[in-house]
């Protein structure tokens, strides 16, 4: 008799626990030493599995300490209970300044310089800027940050979003898959002003491998300054958003 899907589940949760708290999963080298050293528990990576998940109640965010291991289901989970797994350490948005004058950023690794160079010019801009991840250049899920900062779009705390991979289109197609988001892979003047002006974009994604930091702190100069054009725009977003509605019923 297989095996059903919650005993499968349990299973490859007590594995995994079982690797985690095993000293060979846990070893260093001693320089000059024949046998690995086991790190002390206090020293192994979070588990984070399905089950820490599922007991939280959709909608809420989950801080995820660093080098916390989250299982795959784990993830899924998330995305079905639309929960946010974000970073214990990531800034909180300062609530007595307006989401207008509110940015929130985020980078992959190969983002992850673009989105520091832009920082300081979105500060000299008067914005405050709520900083989403990643904080190195050790490898991430560009999804992760995507969704991340279109959740703060979304929910009001930040009027606009910026968010930076290698080239762009991943980060806006998984920032326009969360409602109410309008994102739009920008590469030079003319696409930044009529992102704005005619589709009402509120999240700008940008390409680090494709345009330097000079260029990318012009576009988002443009993109912020320009305003949503109204007029005979309105009635093609509306279009744009009633699409969305349909799949949200």
């Amino acid at each position: 008799m297989s095996p059903s899907e919650a005993e499968v589940r349990e299973m490859v949760r007590r594995a995994l626990n079982r690797v985690l708290e095993s000293p060979a999963s846990a070893a260093v080298s001693r320089p000059g030493a024949d046998l690995p050293t086991a790190l002390p528990s206090a020293a192994r990576p979070t588990l984070i599995d399905e089950a820490a998940v599922r007991n939280l109640p959709p909608g809420t965010t989950l801080p995820i300490p660093p080098g916390a291991l989250v299982t795959p289901l784990a993830r899924q989970v998330a995305q079905e209970r639309n929960i946010t797994l974000g970073d214990a350490n990531a800034p909180v948005a300062d609530s007595r300044i307006s989401p207008t004058q509110r940015v929130a950023i985020g980078a992959d690794h190969g983002g992850y310089a673009m989105k520091e160079a832009l920082k300081p010019h979105l500060q000299s801009l008067g914005y405050e800027v709520v900083d989403c991840g990643a904080h190195s250049t050790d490898a991430v899920d560009y999804p992760d940050i995507a969704y991340a900062v279109a959740r703060l779009v979304a929910d009001g705390k930040c009027a606009n979003g910026i968010i930076i991979d290698g080239a762009g289109i991943g980060s806006c197609m998984a920032a326009n898959k969360v409602p109410g988001i309008r994102a739009a892979l920008c590469y030079d003047h003319a696409t930044a002003v009529n992102s704005r002006e005619h589709n009402h974009a509120n999240v700008l994604t940008l390409g680090a491998g494709l345009i330097g930091a000079n260029l990318a702190k012009q576009i988002v100069s443009d993109w912020l300054a320009t305003p949503f054009g109204s007029g005979r725009h309105a009635k093609r977003v509306e279009k744009i958003m009633a699409i969305e509605k349909r799949y949200l019923k």
